[in-house]
C-alpha cells in the first residue's frame, strides 16, 4: 500500500456530509487555527460523536494538504478501512453465549499502541493466525491508515476491526458473552504457553512503553507472561501478539491450515 490508499477531502461541506457517511472512513480532520463558524462547529462535533481526531493547524499546513485548492479552513484525511462498531462485530462473530461456547472464536484486543507499523504488524499476525476480530481504543491509539496497511503486508482488510471507547468496560462485556480474557504482563505468573487456550479468548497486549493500562489489567481474567531465555527486556509488540495468538490457534490446528 502507498500513501495513495488515502485520500483528501477539502472543503467545509464536502468535510460535514463525509463525516455523516457510515460507509467512510476518516482518518483526521484538520481546521486552521482560529476558524470559526456554525459549519466549523457542526465539523467538529460530528468528528468528536466518530472519535476521529481534530487537529488545529496553521494555513499553511492546510494549503499544503490542498495542493493549493480554496480548502476554506478545512481538510479532511480518509482512511482506506471503516471501523465495525463492536456489537455488529461481536454478534456476526458469534451471536450468543452458546455460539461462542461452540465456535470458541478468538478476540485479539489492543490498549494503546501508537506506532502504525507495530499495529499493522499485529494485524498481520492476527490474519495469520486465524483471529475472528480486533476491537482497539478510540483514543491514544495509532490510525489504521496507509502505514498501519502497509506493515500489515495488504491484509488488514481481511479482518473486521472496531474501536470502543472503555476498553476495561469492554472486556467485562466480553466476559458476559462468554470469553476468557487474557492479559500481556511480563510479570506474570503464568507462562503463556501453560494457560488453557481451547477455550473462547480475548487476547489483550498494552502499549509498546508501559503495557496495561491498570484498569484494562484489571479487568482481565489472568494475565500471561512470555518467558525471555535471552539477555533482553522485552519483546516488540507485534512479536509478542504472534506467539500469544498462534498458542491459541494451535488449539484449533485444523482443515485450511498451510504453512507460511
Amino acid at each position: 500500500m502507498s500513501d495513495a490508499d488515502t485520500s483528501t477531502l477539502i472543503g467545509r461541506q464536502p468535510v460535514r456530509e463525509a463525516l455523516e457517511r457510515d460507509d467512510l472512513g476518516i482518518e483526521k480532520v484538520m481546521l486552521e487555527q482560529g476558524a470559526s463558524g456554525e459549519l466549523i462547529g457542526a465539523i467538529r462535533a460530528a468528528a468528536e460523536d466518530r472519535g476521529t481526531p481534530v487537529q488545529y493547524v496553521p494555513a499553511a499546513r492546510l494549503r499544503h494538504e490542498a495542493d493549493g485548492a480554496a480548502h476554506q479552513g478545512v481538510v479532511a484525511i480518509t482512511a482506506p478501512i471503516r471501523y465495525r462498531e463492536v456489537d455488529t462485530m461481536l454478534s456476526d462473530i458469534a451471536p450468543t453465549w452458546d455460539a461462542v461456547q461452540t465456535r470458541k472464536p478468538v478476540l485479539l484486543v489492543i490498549d494503546r499502541v501508537t506506532d502504525p507499523r507495530n499495529f499493522g504488524a499485529m494485524l498481520r499476525s492476527a490474519v495469520a493466525a486465524g483471529t475472528d476480530g480486533v476491537i482497539v481504543p478510540t483514543k491514544s491509539m495509532a490510525p489504521l491508515n496507509a502505514a498501519a496497511i502497509k506493515a500489515s503486508a495488504g491484509t488488514a482488510p481481511r479482518l473486521p476491526i472496531a474501536r470502543s471507547d472503555n476498553l476495561a468496560r469492554l472486556l467485562t462485556q466480553l466476559k458476559e458473552r462468554g470469553y476468557y480474557v487474557y492479559g500481556a504482563e511480563g510479570t506474570a505468573d503464568t507462562v503463556h504457553w501453560d494457560a488453557d487456550w481451547s477455550r473462547p479468548v480475548a487476547v489483550v497486549l498494552g502499549s509498546e512503553g508501559e503495557g496495561l493500562a491498570p484498569d484494562v489489567a484489571e479487568a482481565c481474567d489472568e494475565r500471561v507472561s512470555i518467558p525471555l531465555r535471552g539477555p533482553v527486556e522485552s519483546l516488540n509488540v507485534s512479536v509478542a501478539t504472534g506467539l500469544l495468538l498462534y498458542e491459541a490457534a494451535r488449539s484449533r490446528r485444523g482443515a485450511g491450515e498451510r504453512s507460511a
